[in-house]
């Protein structure tokens, strides 16, 4: 094995399952689980196998009818991980030119790395409120240029692009002969406002087979059903029939127990929609409380979402404040080196409410322990 493939790996994924669990965990960024009880399980509805194909009928047409998109644009996978990391394979060839958003979550940056493409950035900076500026945007993009990568809402800090800036996206895009590759995991967090999704914001400046947009998601962030990996990749026609062949090289097919746990999932929507939002509505709560009562911390607050990307004062060491709050207050955050940021950190506050309550508590306690150092 050569030393570059023994070094492939997401140092933020690492970080995550090892060491990102505590008593009072801030550091995950979608809803707590649902439990096994709240689960509308049918057993009458369960298979264990199915007849191999590109994709499973029903779940399409779930997917379809949730998304607002045709069958033939829809292309389930393992997640939005996955579905990212498939949708960028599809796309990219070794040496190829990304631009991607900084900061930027891990995993992305680490899978167009792994695909060998030449990555170029894109930033997103604190100081303006973590916007795509579309002028640097435009001066970014050039002819070796095949794929522009943005989440929104933006992860780490949940700024929000809006319709009229997607659109403008679409278009320069469009005009520049690249796809955009837009992950919106998060963006159902906005909960019947007006939601720039970008798919059908592509279909209205081009016809369906020239949509620039790429996007993917899943019901993991939103919805609290992570163990589903129910995700799935919108994407013009022909690129999405690509893409199922493609997927022939990874997971080939699916586990049938999820894609129908998944359609069990899609017609009860609605009700962990409402679980959702009243849980970030009374966490949303508590997490304003705490920013109010933080004059040493910076902050951009996003309309929605379940994360925040504060920043620590000039002149601190952040690491020693982590080991702080860790070791001594029994808490963790994610470290902003993870998103190229140190100086920052990212809360999560999808889980439950009690603990989300003890941890900002504890975050408190351990900024004033440090103040003093």
């Amino acid at each position: 094995m050569s030393s570059s493939a023994g070094t492939k790996r997401s140092l933020y994924m690492e970080w995550a399952k090892t060491c990102s669990h505590a008593k009072y965990s801030l550091a995950t960024s979608g809803l707590t689980g649902v439990p096994g009880d709240e689960f509308p399980i049918n057993l009458d509805e369960l298979e264990i196998t199915a007849p191999g194909a590109y994709g499973y009928g029903p779940l399409q047409q779930r997917l379809a009818q949730h998304t607002g998109v045709p069958q033939e644009c829809i292309v389930a996978a393992a997640g939005t991980s996955m579905a990212n990391h498939l949708a960028m394979a599809a796309v990219l060839d070794p040496g190829d030119e990304v631009l991607l958003e900084q900061p930027a979550y891990g995993p992305l940056l680490d899978v167009a790395n792994y695909l060998g493409a030449r990555v170029k950035r894109l930033p997103r900076r604190f100081e303006s409120r973590f916007v795509v500026n579309l002028d640097e945007l435009q001066r970014a993009i050039t002819t070796s240029t095949r794929l522009v990568v943005l989440t929104n809402l933006h992860n780490p800090s949940g700024a929000l692009l809006s319709a009229e800036m997607v659109g403008a996206i679409g278009k320069l895009a469009l005009r520049a002969g690249v796809r955009v590759l837009m992950d919106e995991v998060y963006l159902e967090m906005l909960f019947g406002k007006p939601a720039p999704f970008c798919f059908p914001i592509g279909n209205g400046i081009a016809s369906a087979k020239e949509n620039p947009f790429i996007v993917t998601s899943s019901l993991t962030k939103v919805y609290g059903l992570s163990g589903l990996r129910c995700g799935w990749i919108l994407a013009a026609p022909e690129l999405a029939r690509r893409m199922w062949l493609l997927n022939d090289l990874f997971s080939a097919t699916a586990a049938h127990p999820a894609e129908r746990l998944s359609v069990m999932a899609l017609d009860h929507l609605e009700q962990f929609r409402e679980r959702s939002r009243a849980l970030l509505a009374a966490n949303r709560a508590l997490l304003d409380s705490f920013l109010d009562s933080r004059c040493d911390l910076e902050c951009f607050r996003p309309p929605a979402g379940t994360v925040v990307f504060p920043r620590l004062p000039h002149g601190r060491d952040p690491e020693a404040f982590f080991k702080l709050l860790r070791e001594k207050y029994e808490t963790t955050v994610v470290p902003g080196s993870f998103f190229e940021m140190p100086r920052h950190f990212r809360i999560g506050i999808g889980g439950d409410t009690g603990t989300l309550r003890a941890g900002l508590e504890r975050l408190s306690a351990a900024l004033d322990a440090f103040a003093k150092q």
